[in-house]
């Protein structure tokens, strides 16, 4: 129990061997790791600019110059 067999370490070469073995795979897949984070950033700035451009300017209406409109001006002569 104390020691490994000849079983254990196979296990463990083969282990070895998918991670680090033939043309750097490691580091292929960090490198497409972090072309997938890249991206991600592209499109939360991407949509951050879309919303800014979509909004539209706030709309105020003067108090002393806004004219009443045909519903508002019935709707005054039904209360009075």
């Amino acid at each position: 129990m104390g020691s490994l067999s000849i079983w254990h370490w196979i296990i463990v070469l083969l282990v070895v061997m998918v991670l680090f073995g033939g043309r750097g795979k490691i580091s292929s897949l960090m490198g497409d790791f972090a072309q997938g984070i890249k991206a991600f950033k592209k499109g939360m700035s991407e949509d951050e600019k879309s919303a800014d451009a979509k909004t539209e300017p706030v709309k105020t209406i003067e108090a002393g110059s806004a004219s009443k409109t045909e519903a508002e001006r019935r709707a005054e002569g039904a209360r009075s």
